[in-house]
């Protein structure tokens, strides 16, 4: 079984992804999670209280110990929670097009919302022909993926049988804040872990996916793929585990965190993507290229075989510099412009700075779920 890794470098032994802009997740062997030490989350709140932020030095010489953890007061029965969770292994065939970047056997966790409904990070389903939920009683139950969203990247699955898990209910993500301290678990641990929520800021990776209003949290936890973060407050879901990246902190560089992405974005789409497989308005236009920052420069580092952007003639190298008549200097305004021109299909302008000249070239956008091998069961 394999986990994601956005760094292609980390340990044992679960779907681990680390943000990297140029790639999406890496197959790797998975991290099982090491527990967050009461000493290091303390340190973490008289930081907080006193308006700075644990440099990366300290986060670095952070190692959890041996003893058990101690948790702050307040939090209540940390186990509570446990039959909400469940553990996905999905089968991924080996000529599916992500099965190259995210391996064709992953394995994360999903959060029970109904008897027969799972949420989750959507790369771990997506393609898979077939779904495995295996909940905290040890039941193991066929499923299949039942919907998949790029835009937020959310994931859902359908289990044949209904569960003998807890539904988690949907908190209110927008009320997450910075400072706030929160809960998150992921399948096979004993109980939640206290975090604390850095930093609310956009997030873009290469791979054309933008985030508005991302959640941040530290200390990083390594058992993020799919895993749940829980509101101290309600005990409701605000956040659903996706990368563990290295610049989480905001207006500071070095700061090891998780990326969550916010459960109100699913909300609206929950319906569709239940119903059809997807989201029901109008798609984002996907072109099928991958970027990263060099230099102040937005460059083209891969470009998706037999995509639009290849079809086009975008190549490796090429440095983007206009969208549609307007200047981009990053990934954000890049993706901005781009869905500014309209829904997927649309016809997409750039301006290349491409051997050694500046050229113009239209790429013919598609949606990218036309693109990809349909999950077995949507």
């Amino acid at each position: 079984m394999h986990r994601v890794s956005r760094n292609g470098g980390v340990a044992e032994s679960f779907p681990a992804v680390q943000a990297r802009a140029g790639s999406e997740p890496a197959s790797v062997p998975a991290v099982s999670r090491r527990r967050v030490s009461a000493g290091l989350v303390a340190g973490a709140a008289m930081a907080f209280a006193a308006g700075a932020l644990p440099g990366a030095a300290s986060a670095q010489q952070a190692r959890p110990p041996s003893r058990p953890r101690t948790p702050s007061p307040g939090l209540g029965d940390l186990t509570r929670f446990n039959d909400s969770i469940v553990r996905l292994d999905a089968k991924v065939p080996e000529d599916a097009t992500s099965a190259q970047s995210l391996g064709a056997d992953r394995v994360g966790t999903g959060i029970i919302l109904d008897e027969r409904t799972v949420l989750t990070i959507g790369y771990l389903t997506l393609e898979a022909d077939a779904v495995l939920v295996t909940t905290a009683s040890g039941k193991r139950i066929p499923a299949s993926v039942a919907g998949y969203d790029h835009k937020t990247g959310f994931g859902l699955v359908r289990s044949v049988l209904p569960l003998d898990g807890r539904p988690m209910a949907l908190g209110d993500s927008d009320r997450v804040q910075e400072k706030q301290r929160v809960l998150t678990l992921g399948q096979g641990e004993p109980e939640a872990t206290e975090i604390f929520v850095l930093s609310r800021k956009t997030f873009t990776a290469g791979w054309e996916y933008l985030l508005e209003t991302a959640i941040f949290t530290f200390p990083p936890v390594n058992n993020w793929s799919g895993a749940a973060l829980i509101s101290v407050d309600d005990g409701r879901l605000i956040g659903v585990g996706s990368l563990i990246v290295n610049d989480a902190a905001s207006g500071q560089q070095g700061i090891p965190g998780n990326l969550w992405v916010p459960v109100n974005l699913v909300k609206p789409i929950m319906a569709d993507l239940l119903a059809k497989g997807r989201r029901g308005e109008g798609a984002d236009p996907w072109l099928g290229v991958t970027t990263e920052s060099v230099r102040g420069n937005l460059m083209v580092v891969r470009v998706t075989r037999n995509g639009p952007a290849e079809t086009a003639g975008v190549t490796p190298g090429d440095i983007i510099v206009g969208v549609a008549g307007e200047k981009v200097t990053d990934q954000a305004e890049f993706y901005r412009k781009v869905w500014k021109v309209g829904p997927a299909g649309a016809t997409i302008p750039l301006k290349l700075f491409k051997d050694g000249d500046v050229r113009d070239l239209s790429v013919k956008s598609i949606d990218r779920a036309d693109f990809l091998r349909k999950a077995t069961g949507i």
